[in-house]
């Protein structure tokens, strides 16, 4: 499940904002509700900010890992080379040939 950013049921508080005094006057004569409009576009914004962090994060780790296989080699063919199947050599014995 996945978790969101804020509590949308927390109360609401009274904030002071700067905004072009034009504007609102319009938005307020329209009818419509700022303080909804701010919420929502202050929750996109958040969630934009979230995933820019998030993405940034991965961009880290993937790097630490193509650091690791540049260095030591890839994990999953180290995993193939050790379960692989021995050759048979075709006497019922699997050891290598000297």
């Amino acid at each position: 499940m996945r978790s969101t950013l804020f509590d949308p049921q927390a109360r609401k508080n009274t904030v002071s904002l700067s905004v072009n005094s034009d504007l609102f006057a319009k938005v307020k004569r329209a009818g419509i509700n700022a303080s909804r409009i701010a919420e929502e576009a202050l929750a996109r914004a958040l969630a934009e900010h979230e995933a820019e962090r998030v993405k940034a994060e991965i961009r880290q780790d993937l790097a630490a890992c193509d650091a690791y296989t540049a260095e030591n080699g890839s994990f999953a063919e180290m995993v193939r080379a050790h379960y692989a199947p021995e050759a048979d050599t075709g006497d019922g014995d699997n050891a290598a040939a000297v």
